[in-house]
């Protein structure tokens, strides 16, 4: 036992390593011009895939790399039940917040339908859809173990929803501008169109703080969605025919039940609130770390081979989403 936990040491450290400089660059960033146009989770996989791509990765760090890509995320990805608290939600009012999670599904098929379409493996496809339809490089995250995703497909899709989701955060306001929205009706739009929470928050804060307040609210309701989705993938996965003989551990992977046991916990007040920083905290770096594994793990140049492909569903995908998500804006009568 021993002796494999000294053999996971130098891939773990490496991991670490490429992380920790990750989160030095977006210090840079923010040092330099106010925000971190890249966060670190990003930068740690685009370093990471550098260090593959430029040099060699030893051989003695490989079982640690493949452990920080699998088992590390698993356990990000159940630290960050923590900091969702589904009371809060459910006190805004019950057509929103099912125009939500009914605008996700929707938006989950059409992204993998338009996948499938543009001949992208199951795969790949489900983690593109998910990505743009939750919360990006998360969903990502959290979904690629439950479908055993090859590490290439995880970069592949990280990568370019990472770069369109700054492009979103740009381009958000001036179309606010252009289209006239309330800041209600900008605030929900922006909610549902920007990946992650941060980029929520840099898209709707120059625009109006109650713009910012349910951007961010109808964000953590597709977060909150991260659960469920990524639970009914495990119950129905492509090999569901065989699903009766496989163990339930497989079906219900351990860190989606701490996932949705954590989250409990935190909507009942059950979790002491000492706890709800550092697991905030440590859910962000063991999520870079497994990211910078992956990195670690892909040649940046197949990324660049499958790109077109990726780079076509994503786009096509995020504009599926924003019409999924007017549609709601219309269909509640939102002002």
């Amino acid at each position: 036992m021993n002796d494999k936990i000294f053999t996971l040491i130098p891939g773990i450290a490496l991991s670490a390593a490429v992380t920790g400089a990750a989160v030095l660059l977006e210090r840079g960033e923010t040092a330099l011009f106010g925000r971190a146009w890249l966060e670190s989770l990003v930068l740690a996989i685009l370093l990471g895939s550098l260090v593959r791509t430029v040099a060699t990765v030893p051989a003695a760090c490989e079982a640690g790399v493949r452990f920080s890509a699998k088992v590390v995320l698993e356990l990000a990805v159940m630290l960050l039940g923590a900091s969702i608290s589904a009371g809060a939600i459910a006190a805004h009012g019950l057509p929103l917040l099912g125009g939500i999670a009914l605008s996700v599904v929707l938006a989950i098929a059409f992204s993998y339908t338009v996948g499938r379409l543009l001949r992208l493996p199951h795969e790949m496809a489900v983690l593109v859809a998910c990505g743009n339809s939750i919360c990006g490089n998360s969903a990502i995250a959290a979904v690629a173990p439950v479908i055993d995703a090859q590490g290439k497909d995880v970069a592949s899709s990280i990568a370019f929803t990472a770069v369109l989701g700054v492009v979103v955060v740009l381009v958000l306001p001036l179309l606010d501008r252009v289209l006239g929205l309330t800041p209600l009706q900008y605030g929900i739009f922006a909610g549902m169109t920007v990946y992650a929470v941060p980029q929520v928050l840099a898209a709707a804060a120059p625009v109006s703080q109650a713009s910012l307040h349910i951007g961010t609210l109808v964000k953590l309701v597709r977060v909150l969605m991260l659960g469920p989705v990524v639970l009914g993938l495990a119950l129905f996965r492509r090999d569901g025919a065989r699903r009766g003989a496989l163990p339930l551990a497989h079906l219900v992977p351990w860190f989606i039940v701490g996932f949705l046991a954590l989250m409990t916990l935190r909507s009942v007040d059950a979790l002491p609130a000492v706890v709800l920083e550092p697991a905030h905290v440590a859910s962000g770096w063991l999520t870079s770390m497994s990211m910078a594994a992956l990195g670690l793990g892909v040649d940046a140049r197949a990324i660049l081979r499958a790109g077109g492909k990726v780079t076509a569903t994503v786009v096509v995908s995020l504009v599926g989403l924003g019409a999924i998500s007017w549609g709601l804006i219309a269909l509640l009568g939102i002002r």
